[in-house]
């Protein structure tokens, strides 16, 4: 089995670019399931309904969230759509899910999305201790568990890593919008990867306008963001799994 974690879409220019190449890397990849990181696809920040039903109508089997899940309020009336999550650790009583369980291939995949607390400025509760929870609750009903850690420090996401390794299949970064080189398989055989990247326009600053971004800097003035035009990239990254004991055999990092 092949399971495909594509980077954060960076509004309709993100969702263009999985158009155009999702169901050429199924195809070639021989991809059973696919994870897609949704926070940003409205034009940057959240997601509105429009943008919920295209990604789905790629196939995707599960969509992410993470800091701008609601970033548009058109989230309130699909929040609980089967095939959307957001993060776990938003605190008791924040509508939605932070974890779903899915069946595929004749197994049962659990996808879990946390936020990071540092240098994220959001209400959350420890990822950390709501991660081992929700892990000891399903870890006897699923064959496997993917977490998405939406976080903004690499130490945080790093030591996330080796805090689930055993107990998860594998970890894997959103947010930086960055693609590391640092896939591997941890000691205790836990796929991971600090960032998978991002699906939007290449030449940006993360995705967003350069000049724009170069006035906030320079000025500390309040610009307002917008998209970056032109070229644009596919991130994300593919994990193998070795179907009898269920744990990634490879990684491989998808960019084009």
């Amino acid at each position: 089995m092949k399971i495909l974690a594509v980077g954060d879409l960076i509004g309709n220019a993100g969702i263009k670019e999985l158009k155009k190449n999702l169901s050429d890397i199924r195809e070639k990849e021989n991809i059973d399931f696919v994870i897609v990181n949704g926070e940003n696809s409205a034009e940057g920040m959240g997601i509105t309904e429009k943008n919920f039903q295209d990604i789905l109508a790629q196939k995707v089997d599960v969509i992410t969230m993470g800091n701008h899940t609601w970033g548009k309020k058109d989230i309130f009336k699909f929040i609980d759509h089967p095939q959307i999550i957001r993060p776990a650790n938003y605190p008791k009583g924040v509508v939605g899910k932070g974890y779903a369980i899915y069946k595929c291939q004749n197994k049962k995949i659990a996808v879990l999305n946390l936020i990071g607390r540092v240098d994220m400025n959001i209400l959350s509760e420890n990822p950390f201790i709501i991660a081992e929870k929700i892990v000891n609750e399903i870890s006897k009903r699923v064959d496997m568990i993917f977490v998405d850690f939406h976080a903004e420090a690499t130490a945080e996401k790093i030591a996330m890593g080796y805090f689930l390794d055993g107990k998860v299949t594998a970890v894997y970064g959103t947010h930086t919008h960055v693609q590391t080189a640092d896939e591997k398989i941890l000691p205790n055989k836990t796929a991971y990867i600090t960032d998978i990247g991002m699906t939007g326009p290449k030449n940006s600053v993360i995705g967003m306008d350069i000049e724009v971004s170069l006035k906030r800097f320079k000025t500390t003035l309040p610009e307002k963001y917008k998209i970056a035009e032109g070229q644009c990239m596919f991130n994300g990254i593919i994990f193998e799994i070795d179907d009898e004991k269920n744990r990634v055999k490879e990684i491989k990092r998808i960019y084009r």
